[in-house]
Parts: C-alpha cells; sequence; structure tokens
C-alpha cells in the first residue's frame, strides 16, 4: 500500500520546514515535522533536550518518531531533522528527496534570515561553525545515498523548488 509520503531531507537549515509548509498549502498534503513531533513528545525543545540528556537520546526519539510515522502516516510532507535520514525505516515512510545546498549557502541563508538569532540558536550542532562543517561532509554523501531524488535548492526559491517537487508527483 503506497503511503504517498514525502520525506525532505538534507542539512539543517536548508529549509526542509518552510518548504514543508508551503507545499502543504499548495497540494492536498498535510505536513509534519519530525523535531516538532520529538518536542511535543517530549514536552522541550531540542536544544533542551541535546543539553540535559544528550545527542543519542535524541536519536533514539528520532528512531521511535520514524516507527510511528511508518505506521501512522500517509498523504503527507515530512520534514526531518538533518540526522533524521539514518533511522532505518527511512525508506518505508515515504518517498525522500534530498534537498541539496552547499553548507556556505545554508549558513548565509540562517545569518541573513530575519530571525537569524533564533534559527541559529535552535541548532545546537551549528553552535561550533568547523564542527559543523565537518558534519555537513560527512552526511551530503549519506544524503545521497539514500534519497530516492535530488533537488539542488543551491539559491532558488522556495517556489522553483515546491514546483519541482510536484512535477515528480504529477502522472
Amino acid at each position: 500500500m503506497s503511503t504517498n509520503n514525502i520525506i525532505l531531507i538534507g542539512f539543517m537549515g536548508v529549509g526542509k520546514g518552510s518548504i514543508a509548509r508551503e507545499l502543504c498549502k499548495k497540494t492536498s498534503l498535510f505536513a509534519i515535522d519530525t523535531d516538532d513531533l520529538i518536542e511535543s513528545l517530549e514536552n522541550e525543545k531540542i536544544k533542551k533536550i541535546f543539553a540535559t540528556k544528550g545527542e543519542a537520546y535524541f536519536r533514539e526519539q528520532e528512531k521511535k518518531c520514524a516507527l510511528w510515522l511508518e505506521k501512522n502516516v500517509k498523504n503527507t510532507i515530512i520534514s526531518t531533522g538533518g540526522g533524521f535520514y539514518k533511522v532505518e525505516n527511512l525508506k518505508k515512510i515515504g518517498k525522500v528527496i534530498y534537498l541539496k545546498s552547499s553548507f556556505k549557502a545554508i549558513m548565509k541563508r540562517l545569518k541573513t534570515h530575519p530571525n537569524s538569532a533564533k534559527k541559529l540558536a535552535k541548532r545546537p550542532l551549528l553552535h561550533d561553525e568547523k564542527k559543523a562543517k565537518k558534519i555537513y561532509d560527512l552526511r551530503v554523501r549519506e544524503y545521497e545515498k539514500i534519497a530516492d531524488v535530488i533537488i539542488d535548492a543551491e539559491d532558488k526559491s522556495i517556489k522553483k523548488i515546491i514546483k519541482q517537487i510536484k512535477n515528480l508527483q504529477a502522472p
């Protein structure tokens, strides 16, 4: 049975959540953000979960979230945290779309956003830019391997990216 789910993966700050929310408005699909789901279940912000319980605990919550999504979610655009692609059942949840962008472009996008301080503060792994770049370099290859589709999101408007995603769904 087809779930008709679209899973957006990519490095933190690439725009997965923004694209999911806009795509939801232009289609009959719902939208869920895995980080928001985990925050609701834990009743804590991701930043605090990382600080008090650690990254390993957070990754376990991602696995639980993925199992729930696989069993319960259909016709949904799922925006994910940057490391969510590692869950074992990702491909069972839906079509995986990697939003590809350079580290430099992602950092520029975050730093020039009107809400930049808030955007950066909620991403604990970006607090050390050198460490974040190393994580980015490792993940890019992994994102490319797991993705069903790769969309170049570098300097593209949300509108153009949404058009590409909608074209993938056209019969």
